[in-house]
């Protein structure tokens, strides 16, 4: 059979064996049926659970005239755009119900919880929320987005029983109500976003995430396939809880369960405790999608240049690795001992050094100095950490934090432990993927029958990935496995 592939800003294709399985999200297996798309319906949704909320108090009561109140965002790495996206309805509908309340609109801060990711610029706040919410509060200087090296404005709270450092937004723990807008999305880093791990994640600082972001964690057996019940998703909810024991108060959230295409399924309000559980038995039904047979000893997907992290991520070695890992940990249950992974990239040496400008210089350094494995290069996260010129870029100059490239490597040497090889089909430069210990080839007819010829033998079971990154993605499991393990 022949198929298509991302690859760089186009496609590239393959002639597969016609045993070959294939699998694409909300096509092969369809979703669950979402709410209806019409604006008035989701308002409608959005408003019902809005107020009646699990396990706490609607904000009809917990918000009153002269309140402080924080709204916590996603940024744009995930939850959709669109008119009808979760982001801009749940926002419309909370502040109908603190107007209600008394609350003023000049006691109301909307907060992007970008954690290590790129701070929220304009362009992104505006098509995230949309012109109208937009106009009401930027001009007023009531968005912002986290700053997690600014002092001035991020608390210490000290450490959770467990020992993990917890240090949040000034803004959210001063303010009198705080409300998290989350998405209940499946996701390789302790199951699904929302909840706790978006306080967790999106408004501390990158001595708080070190504490679950790193190799000690993310190379657990509990880690891979990815599971709620990892150590990982444990020290989100500890650090949320804790932050909520330090506050004096719960989080107030509002999450909805997405589907393939960022429309919701259901939608959650009330305390992250509570409501976590009966979010992620609603999710399960789209996330963890029983259909494998068989264990598959090669699985084919293609990466664009520009997805999930910005342009580059699929060119960029250290986070090309982390794409490929992420597939693992989702796929982990339908591959074989043996499997191997044949991937198609452009691998063309763009780092994007504005959005990433300590990736090369991490990178260069992986090349030395008895560095075997991507682990092997934790001991410098400090130094990158707090490498001033990488911090003001982050602050300043729309990068990444300098943390986030060892969230990353920690994540990218999962699909080495989990692989007997990995193949990348069509790089241009080819030497890129080789000194991340990959494979090249020029075809992925070559790649197979090199796989076939050295590690699976003459007669494969395939699984086939299109629009592996181009969708929401699930997490495979075998047809007779029960639950997520």
């Amino acid at each position: 059979m022949k198929l298509e592939f991302e690859y760089g800003n186009g496609m590239m294709s393959a002639q597969l064996p016609d045993t070959t399985d294939v699998f694409i999200p909300g096509e092969t297996a369809a979703d669950p049926p979402c709410l209806p798309q019409d604006m008035e319906s989701l308002t409608a949704a959005t408003r019902d659970s809005v107020r009646n909320p699990i396990g706490m108090e609607p904000l009809s009561r917990l918000a009153k005239c002269g309140d402080k109140i924080t709204i916590v965002i996603p940024d744009i790495v995930k939850g959709g755009t669109q008119a009808t996206a979760h982001r801009k309805i749940s926002i419309k509908v909370i502040l109908e119900e603190l107007y209600g309340a008394g609350v003023k609109k000049e006691d109301i801060l909307l907060i992007f919880s970008n954690g290590l990711h790129p701070r929220t610029s304009k362009k992104e706040a505006l098509e995230i929320l949309g012109e109208e919410l937009f106009n009401e509060f930027y001009y007023s200087g009531q968005i912002i987005s986290h700053d997690s090296e600014d002092w001035d404005h991020l608390v210490d709270l000290g450490y959770t029983p467990r020992g993990d450092r917890v240090i949040m937004n000034k803004y959210v723990y001063d303010s009198d109500v705080a409300i998290l807008i989350g998405h209940t999305q499946g996701n390789p880093y302790g199951g699904y976003s929302g909840g706790y791990k978006h306080c967790s994640t999106g408004i501390t600082h990158w001595r708080s995430i070190a504490t679950h972001h790193n190799p000690e964690v993310m190379h657990r057996k509990d880690y891979t396939p990815v599971s709620t019940k990892s150590l990982m998703r444990s020290k989100f909810d500890e650090i949320g809880m804790y932050m909520e024991e330090r506050m004096g108060k719960k989080f107030f959230c509002c999450d909805a369960v997405l589907d393939t295409y960022s429309r919701q399924i259901a939608i959650f309000s009330g305390y992250a405790k509570e409501m976590m559980p009966k979010s992620w038995e609603v999710a399960d039904k789209r996330t963890y999608v029983h259909w494998a047979e068989k264990k598959y000893d090669i699985m084919v997907f293609g990466m664009p240049q520009n997805f999930h992290y910005g342009d580059g991520m699929g060119t960029n070695p250290i986070q090309l690795m982390q794409a490929l890992s992420a597939q693992v940990i989702r796929h982990k249950r339908v591959m074989s001992d043996r499997c191997v992974i044949i991937c198609s990239s452009i691998c063309n040496g763009y780092f994007h050094d504005e959005r990433w400008p300590y990736l090369r210089e991490l990178y260069e350094m992986f090349q030395h100095d008895y560095m075997n494995i991507l682990p092997d290069m934790d001991k410098y996260g400090e130094y990158f950490a707090t490498n001033e010129e990488y911090i003001r870029k982050y602050r300043f100059a729309g990068a990444f934090h300098p943390f986030h490239g060892f969230s990353m490597m920690s994540c990218g040497h999962i699909a080495e432990m989990n692989t007997s090889a990995i193949y990348i089909v069509g790089a241009q430069e080819p030497g890129i993927a080789r000194s991340m210990g990959l494979k090249t080839r020029a075809t992925f007819e070559e790649a197979l029958e090199d796989a076939m010829k050295k590690y699976t033998g003459p007669d494969p079971a395939i699984l086939a990935l299109p629009k592996t990154f181009k969708i929401g993605a699930v997490h495979l499991c075998m047809k007779d496995e029960g639950g997520e393990n």
